[in-house]
């Protein structure tokens, strides 16, 4: 074998070991997804007969900033409007690019995605890219000092 040859062949040999990292750097880590700061986890209990689910109080969410859940099998982070103290916003905090975990940044009054650099608005509207579609919103009231969340 001629040694251009066997260079050829060594290098074809490297370039197809970086394939499998190079797929991997591009894949989303579950590993690495963020929770929400400083918002504990909680599981929703059963829904109402409207279909809403009570996910914490109004305490826990002025406390907080937010309160991060599980309602029926989906993520939701529930954050007072910034605009409107008195409206409340319901995410999937799943980022539509990747899958990534995005967190609430009160001080930039945006979701913010650690992975690929997505940011949404409090309603969950995309703001910058990668990500094209904006995040999956719920009902969300306040029924005396309880915040309830619809699961559709």
């Amino acid at each position: 074998m001629k040694r251009r040859s066997l260079l050829t062949w060594l290098g074809l040999g490297w370039i197809s070991s970086l394939i499998p990292v190079a797929i991997a750097a591009c894949s989303p880590d579950k590993s690495k997804t963020t929770s929400v700061q400083g918002s504990p986890t909680t599981s929703a209990n059963s829904p109402n007969a409207e279909g809403f689910y009570t996910i914490g109080t109004v305490a826990q969410l002025d406390n907080l900033g937010q309160i991060q859940t599980t309602v029926a099998t989906d993520k939701v982070v529930v954050i007072r409007d910034p605009a409107n103290p008195n409206a409340l916003f319901a995410v999937n905090p799943s980022c539509t690019h990747r899958g990534c975990t995005v967190a609430w940044s009160k001080a930039e009054k945006q979701f913010a995605c650690p992975c690929h650099g997505s940011d949404f608005a409090p309603d969950g509207k995309v703001l910058s890219k990668p990500a094209n579609k904006s995040l999956k919103t719920y009902q969300v009231k306040i029924a005396g000092d309880m915040v309830l969340v619809k699961a559709t």
